[in-house]
C-alpha cells in the first residue's frame, strides 16, 4: 500500500483530501506545519482571531488533529518558523522596502510546502505527498483545477518541476461547493470553518497595524499624477500597491482616485481619478527569477499578471541575462513589480517569472 503525507492545515480542504485519498486506497500520515507565531513575532495587536487565548496556529492545528482523529489518520507536526522567516517573511520585507508587492505565497510554496516538507515527508516514509491546492497533475503537467474559481496554479507556479514529482492535489477534479458537501456529511469539525484570506501570515488582520510591527511608516507626498498637484499625505509606500481604490488616504476628496506610480527614491505615492486612465496600462514587462515547470518554452501564450486576474496573450521574447521580455498587444492594467507573471498553454501551467520592470511603448514607465 503507498504510503501519503498530506499537509494538514486545519481548513476544510486539506481535511476532505485527506479523506479521499484515503477513500482511494492509501496509507494517509498527516503533517502539520507551523510556519508562523504571532506571539514570538511580536505582532498580537490587532489580530481579531486571537481569542479565549488560543492563537490562530494552535486553533488550526487542534481541528487538524480533530479531522485526522475522525479520518483515523495519524497526525505529526513540525516547526519551520525560522526557515519561514529567513525564506519567506525577510523576502518580503525586503520587497516591501524596495517599493514593490511581493507574493509570499509563492515562496511559501517554493522554500517551505513543496521542499522543507517533502523532506519531512520522506523522513515518514512517503511514497507521495498531497496538499489541498486546487491543482492537477496530469502525466508531468501542472494543470488548472477543474473549480477554476479556486484554481491555484498561479501559487505554485514558482515550484521546481523536481519537487512536484510525486505530488497528489486531490482536489483538482472537484467543485469547492463538493468539498463543503462531503465535509459536512462526514460532520468534520472544518465543515463550516471560513476559508483562510490574504496572506498566509496576516490572514484577517488589518494589514497597516501589522506591517508597521516590522517597517517604520514613512510618510510621504500623495501626487496627482496629471497635474503634478501634491493632494495628500501617505503613510508610507509599502502600505500601497498599484491600481489600488480604496484606502488611499486622500482626504475630503469624494473623486475616485487610483494609486497608478511609486517614486521610492522621492516617496512619493502617484494617483489618477479615472479607472481607465492611461498611467494604470502598459504593454510589456521584464520578469526575473524564471521558473519553468514544463520543458514547453513557447514564443506565444496566456498569462496571468495576478491571481484574480484574467488571462492575457501574450509574446515571450528570451533575453541573455535569464530574464523574458513579455509583449501583450491587448494593453493591461496594473502590471505591478513584485507580482508574478504566471504562464499557461490552455490548461497547462507552463512556470512563472516575477515582475522586474513595466513598460509601454519600449520605455520603463518612469513612476514605477
Amino acid at each position: 500500500m503507498a504510503k501519503v503525507v498530506i499537509g494538514m492545515s486545519g481548513g476544510v480542504d486539506s481535511s476532505v483530501a485527506a479523506y479521499l485519498l484515503k477513500k482511494e486506497g492509501y496509507e494517509v500520515i498527516g503533517l502539520f506545519m507551523r510556519n508562523w507565531d504571532s506571539l514570538v513575532n511580536n505582532d498580537v495587536e490587532g489580530n481579531p482571531n486571537l481569542n479565549n487565548n488560543i492563537c490562530p496556529q494552535e486553533q488550526d492545528y487542534n481541528d487538524a488533529l480533530e479531522v485526522c482523529n475522525k479520518l483515523g489518520i495519524e497526525l505529526h507536526r513540525v516547526d519551520f518558523i525560522k526557515e519561514y522567516w529567513d525564506n519567506v517573511f525577510t523576502y518580503f520585507l525586503n520587497e516591501l522596502k524596495l517599493g514593490r508587492t511581493p507574493n509570499p505565497d509563492l515562496m511559501c510554496n517554493k522554500y517551505i510546502k513543496f521542499d522543507l516538507f517533502i523532506k519531512e515527508a520522506k523522513k515518514l516514509g512517503a511514497d507521495y505527498i498531497a496538499t489541498g491546492h486546487y491543482a492537477s497533475i496530469i502525466g508531468n503537467r501542472l494543470c488548472r483545477a477543474k473549480d477554476l474559481n479556486k484554481d491555484q496554479t498561479y501559487f505554485l507556479a514558482q515550484v521546481s518541476p523536481e519537487h512536484l514529482k510525486n505530488v497528489i492535489f486531490p482536489l483538482g477534479d472537484i467543485l469547492k461547493e463538493d468539498v463543503r458537501k462531503i465535509a459536512l456529511e462526514l460532520d468534520l469539525v472544518t465543515a463550516k470553518k471560513k476559508d483562510s484570506t490574504g496572506i498566509c501570515f496576516i490572514g484577517e488582520r488589518n494589514y497597516q497595524k501589522f506591517i508597521h510591527n516590522y517597517l517604520k511608516p514613512n510618510p510621504g507626498d500623495i501626487v496627482n499624477i496629471e497635474t503634478n498637484e501634491v493632494i495628500g499625505t501617505h503613510n508610507g509606500l509599502m502600505n500601497y500597491t498599484i491600481g489600488q481604490r480604496r484606502n488611499v488616504g486622500i482626504s475630503g476628496n469624494k473623486d475616485k482616485h487610483f494609486v497608478v506610480g511609486k517614486d521610492v527614491k522621492n516617496n512619493i505615492l502617484y494617483v489618477a481619478f479615472k479607472e481607465d486612465n492611461e498611467y494604470l496600462y502598459s504593454d510589456s514587462c521584464i520578469v526575473d527569477n524564471i521558473n519553468f515547470i514544463s520543458s514547453k518554452h513557447p514564443a506565444f501564450c496566456t498569462a496571468k499578471f495576478r491571481y484574480r486576474g484574467p488571462d492575457y496573450e501574450v509574446s515571450l521574447e528570451f533575453l541573455e541575462n535569464d530574464e523574458i521580455l513579455v509583449r501583450y498587444p491587448e494593453k493591461v492594467p496594473a502590471v505591478t513589480p513584485g507580482q508574478a507573471c504566471v504562464f499557461y498553454l490552455g490548461r497547462e501551467c507552463l512556470g512563472s517569472g516575477i515582475i522586474k520592470e513595466v513598460r509601454k511603448n519600449n520605455e520603463k514607465l518612469w513612476y514605477l
